[in-house]
């Protein structure tokens, strides 16, 4: 059995914790691990095999390092230059998996899901195997406890062609509103779709031919001009942009008649919004969830997570507060599905604050938006042992580097040099430079910028460790 971890969200209804450039499963939002770290831990056990990992390209740095923590190996981390949904996610990491000559039974999973009962899990998986090594497309199917207006609903019937304890899906239902989805919890036939699958490589692939044959014979193709460096797969990007953009769901599990449930009793949460979280953590005794440095006084059932700056609440019921260094948002617990709609707006404003934090993570290491002002700009930058950025130029900007601890090696034009702690230099505009960490400890130090245009996109890249020179120059990909 292969896991296909589907890393690929944006995260959008946890703005402003989740961004795009770094969204919700890059996060510990749960405890001391990211959920994609705790998805992957969740695996690892006799019978499993190394993942395939799905994500966006811009974030195969974040997913390599999150893996190399872990000291996790893949079968291979495909790289999708956009998003097309779960559906050509998944038939890509199957067609290379039979390309191989390996058509393992595949287990699909959401890289930030929660669930709290591993013993459950790999009971529901244990009868899940059974029924897809007999060819059923399984889907885990959560038991509706509540009235939740946020998930997908599927009907199941007892089917007496399948082994016990696994039902035939008779039918899916859209998010519904809080009456109809009430109904559904007491008649007991439903389940929340938990976005879990499982079923052989060949089988998705055949129903999918089927099914959706556009999404089948696109994705063939953008896996025959993808490039591969290792355990990297970069899927073309002109081949992929014709690809539609569907869901498993929609696009298979539908219209087979081979999709069946499992139920998944084991604490799952897709902690898809605020109040899911809410709903995961622990509560003091006035329900109330709090993180960072954060005061409460007479509120009840909040969450309030700060990120760096005291936050004090007094007074209020059922309110989510979220602060970080460069946003806050503020919602009442029953609208925190909004968020999304929000992020939209500010999106069509060309808010930069949905995009990256001030803190912005880099294969070398980060840096940290300290100050700004009209033609001038202060960055902390730390660069890991070892580490180096890419040999590159600035058309409107020059910049001084002072060193706060830690070894720089800096290249200059023509010079080459070392600079340690107290040490500064500057570097001229149209300057070809480069800075390194030749020492075993990071590198930290604070750069400041001055000029007429002081964005992220103004960098020309001449060489680059990394592999990031031919990259189209803008903001994500900057430095």
């Amino acid at each position: 059995m292969i896991p296909v971890i589907l890393s690929g969200g944006s995260g959008s209804r946890l703005w402003p914790l989740s961004r795009k450039q770094f969204p919700k499963q890059f996060l510990a939002l749960t405890g001391d691990h990211t959920l994609l770290q705790q998805t992957l831990e969740r695996l690892t056990f006799e019978g499993m095999q190394a993942p395939v990992v799905v994500c966006n390209k811009d974030h195969r740095f974040i997913v390599q390092e999150q893996l190399e923590a872990l000291k996790l190996a893949t079968q291979a981390i495909l790289l999708e230059p956009f998003g097309r949904n779960t559906a050509p996610a998944v038939a890509i990491a199957a067609m290379q998996l039979l390309n191989e000559g390996r058509d393992e039974l595949l287990l699909v999973l959401p890289a930030d899901h929660v669930l709290d009962d591993q013993k459950a899990f790999q009971r529901a998986l244990a009868l899940a195997t059974i029924a897809a090594e007999a060819g059923e497309m399984v889907l885990f199917g959560v038991p509706a406890s509540k009235p939740e207006t946020g998930y997908g609903y599927i009907k199941a019937n007892a089917d007496a062609g399948l082994p016990d304890g696994v039902n035939r899906v008779a039918q899916f239902v859209e998010k519904p509103d809080e009456q109809r989805a009430a109904q559904f919890v007491a008649s007991g036939d439903y389940f929340w779709n938990s976005g879990m699958f499982l079923f052989r490589a060949s089988r998705f692939l055949d129903e999918l031919k089927k099914h959706d044959p556009d999404i089948y014979d696109t994705c063939l193709l953008a896996l025959e001009r993808s490039a591969r460096e290792g355990d990297n797969i970069d899927i073309d990007e002109a081949t992929f942009a014709c690809c539609p953009d569907n869901s498993i769901d929609y696009a298979v599990m539908e219209k087979t008649s081979r999709a069946c449930v499992v139920p998944l009793d084991a604490g799952w949460s897709d902690v898809g919004c605020w109040s899911s979280l809410w709903d995961v953590h622990e509560k003091d005794a006035d329900g109330n969830v709090t993180k960072g440095d954060v005061v409460v006084q007479d509120s009840h059932n909040c969450l309030v997570h700060g990120n760096g700056k005291l936050v004090s609440v007094i007074g209020l019921e059922n309110i989510v507060v979220v602060e970080t260094k460069d946003a806050m948002m503020i919602a009442h617990k029953d609208r925190v599905q909004e968020v999304k709609q929000l992020v939209n707006t500010l999106n069509k404003q060309g808010r930069s604050e949905t995009q990256n934090h001030c803190e912005v993570y880099r294969p070398w290491g980060s840096y940290d938006s300290v100050d700004m002002g009209g033609r001038f700009q202060v960055k902390r930058i730390s660069v890991k042992p070892g580490a180096q950025l890419s040999l590159q130029m600035h058309h409107h900007r020059a910049e001084h580097w002072i060193v706060v601890s830690g070894t720089a090696q800096v290249t200059c034009d023509d010079k080459t040099f070392l600079l340690t702690e107290n040490q500064s230099t500057y570097i001229p505009i149209a300057s070809v430079h480069r800075l390194a960490n030749p020492g075993r400890i990071p590198l930290e130090l604070i750069e400041v910028q001055s000029g007429s245009y002081l964005g992220e996109d103004d960098i020309e890249r001449l060489e680059d460790v990394y592999g990031r020179t031919a990259e189209v120059r803008n903001v994500s990909h900057a430095r």
